[in-house]
């Protein structure tokens, strides 16, 4: 016997029935408040079920057992944590919060290769290693629903992302202090005379950290298994926070309200990425051992390739905010009383469309009360393992769907675009523009994330101003992705090559310089191979791994109000008075910054326009029963097929360009040199790529629909009335198809 069928599904039926009349003012003869709210939790041994949407609606109070008396107690003496506006205030700032600490190792990610000795391919890993514990378990928030605490839960998994905060910057605590020229005695000032042209007798010649001992390389390995485990740990953390805050807002604002609310959650979480940039900004002006600095000081500046910044100092900032943020939800209720009244600024402006909404919400409560009645109120009733027999199914049904599919492909393409953008294009301005990593977050969240703020706000206005249909809807997403690629043509001729680097990188056709006009010029010097203090001989724009690959036997430091000023004479391999100046030479087109992220913000707000567009067609294109199921199964398809493996992509592709590599303990660690020419290629050759198919999925979704249109007409002309049809071809299945 089918449930549908069976006595208990009657008994059901029953009680809610009974519970709507009691609802309008009925109540059985001889029947107590404490006996009628026992009927709503069914036959013995079955879960409590709770009561329809549209009946707390209806009732306009909390729908939990409980007299009259106490609803009228907690009315007489409000609390700040029974109002809907103040946890809708909560959660735009915990999701700020959380988008904050989330994106800060975007921000630092050139700056944690350096501190730690890791590729772009490891970097990259770790950036996206957050969505693994993320995915794992954001399918699971669809079956658990209303059946938890859903602010304790979200407060839990604040709490989560604020210990995750925490062990983020615990390998900074527990590593030995960042020492910039290795070759300097521990007891002395960093970049002592070590760096310079030493006879041979006098300084031993380390060879590719062969003298590493491997507790060294233990401690290195558990200090990167620490970051990727609080990556791990952040994104479990976040499960709870999005999905739990929407429905539960959705729930309990008024009907009218909660577009509102949940236009201004979004509106501020978007804020959560361009801040965290510019936190990173402000972190990385800093030393990264400002809390231990060394007693000598040092003689690095912001511009120089050695520099780190204190990159740990934003997890902790980051976690502090969380964990502020994270606070009042252990006082916010289970449930609290439905909103009763629309806001007077919106039933002033929107008097009309308001009273149009609520006329037809109480002509047709039974109209309204089907269309929540699909397979996401059924998973509610659903055991654990009941639930993932059943999303399989949906699954398979779900990605047959040929609109749906192509829509969800050409967001994982913009998605792979935007996770790798917003992973790696610090760096790539770092090394393309000559420019300090703290200026490069600055550029990133003045520009990208207001740009891409307004792109969707856009998209969203265009749809609801011109009120799109889905072919028209097709029609913009085709429009900004064609003008997005546009836009990003000129980005690949926005740069210049690899200065030449004595030793490694001769440009072809220039005057030999350096060691190639001299090539005994440092033979009588021991310089370390693995030693890296760049200098630059600026009349010829030519530079060397260290002072000793440059024969320079003195130091001189011209100091300077604000700020001194490292200099090397008598150079034996330098040509004219033999001097050069610490640090990497300037590039020749570090003026392009400014028109390079103009464009780059430009395209972004392009690829955003298509958001909202491609998103309405998801929720027209699938049945009604399965709209809740189809947005989860976007977003988790969005992690694994964009977010997860998109930076790992960008990373390993740009470790392909790299010319000259540090080593660490016999491994390649962190790159020292580009080139520059292949790395813009690539880099923005996989951006252009990824819109690439993006346009072609938009395409195709315009020749299905237009098909669709054709054939609609068809089926008009030939038969009067004809059923009504869904962007996607087939038959409707039953509901009862999808119970178990």
């Amino acid at each position: 016997m089918s449930v549908t069928e069976s006595p208990i599904r009657h008994e059901f039926i029953k009680t809610v029935s009974m519970d709507h009349q009691m609802a309008k003012g009925w109540k059985p003869d001889g029947l107590s408040e404490h006996k009628s709210s026992l009927l709503l939790k069914g036959p013995v041994g079955e879960e409590p079920q709770m009561t329809d949407k549209d009946t707390k609606a209806t009732m306009g109070t909390e729908d939990t057992p409980g007299d009259v008396a106490s609803r009228e107690s907690q009315d007489s003496k409000p609390s700040v944590f029974h109002n809907i506006k103040f946890f809708v205030l909560c959660h735009s700032l915990l999701q700020l919060a959380q988008l904050m600490i989330s994106g800060y190792l975007k921000s630092s990610i050139s700056t944690v290769e350096k501190r730690f000795g890791l590729s772009s391919q490891t970097s990259g890993l770790l950036a996206a290693f957050n969505e693994v514990g993320n995915t794992a378990l954001i399918v699971f928030v669809s079956y658990f629903g209303s059946r938890v605490h859903r602010p304790r839960l979200i407060g839990y998994g604040a709490i989560l992302v604020a210990l995750a905060g925490l062990l983020m910057a615990l390998p900074h605590f527990i590593s030995e202090p960042y020492r910039y020229d290795s070759t300097s005695p521990v007891d002395m000032r960093q970049d002592f005379e070590a760096s310079l042209c030493q006879p041979a007798t006098s300084v031993p010649v380390p060879s590719n950290g062969s003298s590493c001992s491997g507790h060294t390389e233990a401690k290195h390995l558990a200090l990167v298994a620490i970051m990727f485990t609080a990556q791990t740990l952040l994104g479990v953390g976040s499960v709870p926070i999005q999905p739990f805050g929407i429905s539960y807002i959705d729930d309990f604002a008024h009907n009218s309200n909660s577009p509102l609310y949940l236009g201004i959650l979004f509106a501020v979480t978007m804020m959560g990425p361009g801040i965290a940039y510019g936190l990173g900004g402000l972190m990385l002006r800093l030393y990264v051992d400002i809390n231990r600095m060394p007693e000598g000081g040092i003689n690095l500046t912001s511009k120089d390739p050695r520099w780190v910044g204190a990159w740990w100092l934003g997890f902790l900032i980051s976690a502090g905010v969380v964990a502020l943020a994270a606070t009042p939800y252990f006082f916010f209720p289970r449930e609290m009383p439905k909103e009763r009244h629309e806001l007077l600024f919106r039933r002033r402006v929107f008097a009309v469309i308001s009273k149009g909404e609520d006329s037809s919400s109480k002509q047709s409560p039974e109209q309204s009360r089907k269309k929540r009645n699909g397979l996401a109120q059924i998973a509610s009733d659903l055991t654990v393992v009941q639930f993932i027999k059943v999303f399989p199914g949906v699954l398979l049904r779900t990605l047959r769907h040929p609109i749906f599919l192509l829509v969800v492909l050409s967001q994982v393409c913009l998605s792979s675009m935007a996770a790798g953008m917003a992973t790696f294009l610090p760096k790539f301005l770092e090394r393309q523009f000559s420019v300090t990593a703290s200026y490069a977050n600055v550029l990133i969240g003045c520009f990208s994330f207001p740009s891409a703020i307004v792109g969707l706000v856009v998209g969203g206005i265009l749809v609801k101003r011109l009120h799109l249909g889905p072919v028209h809807c097709s029609v913009l997403c085709l429009l900004g992705a064609l003008s997005c690629l546009l836009v990003s043509l000129p980005l690949f001729f926005m740069g210049c090559s690899t200065h030449h680097i004595a030793g490694i990188i001769h440009q072809p056709g220039s005057a030999q310089l350096g060691l190639e006009l001299f090539p005994g010029c440092m033979e009588s010097c021991s310089c370390p191979t693995d030693d890296f203090n760049p200098v630059c001989d600026t009349s010829t724009r030519v530079e060397f791994l260290t002072p000793c690959h440059a024969g320079c036997a003195k130091q001189v430091v011209q100091e300077a109000p604000d700020k001194s000023q490292v200099l090397y004479t008598n150079c034996s391999c330098v040509v004219g008075d033999g001097t050069v100046s610490a640090g990497s030479c300037d590039s020749a087109c570090s003026h392009l910054v400014l028109p390079f992220m103009l464009l780059i913000g430009l395209s972004a707000a392009l690829a955003c326009i298509t958001h909202t567009p491609s998103f309405m067609l998801i929720l027209r294109g699938v049945k009604k029963e399965d709209k809740t199921l189809a947005v989860g199964i976007q977003f988790m398809l969005l992690r694994v097929l964009a977010w997860m493996p998109s930076p790992v992509i960008h990373g390993s592709a740009i470790d392909t360009t790299c010319l000259h590599w540090a080593w660490s303990c016999g491994r390649r660690a962190v790159c020292r040199y580009y080139d520059h020419d292949l790395l813009r290629n690539r880099f923005i050759g996989l951006q252009f790529f990824f819109k690439t198919s993006a346009l072609v999925c938009f395409a195709l979704i315009l020749a299905i629909l237009r098909q669709q249109n054709k054939e609609e007409g068809t089926k008009v002309v030939a038969c009067p009335d004809p059923p009504q049809q869904l962007l996607v071809p087939g038959p409707e299945k039953k509901l009862e198809e999808f119970r178990v």
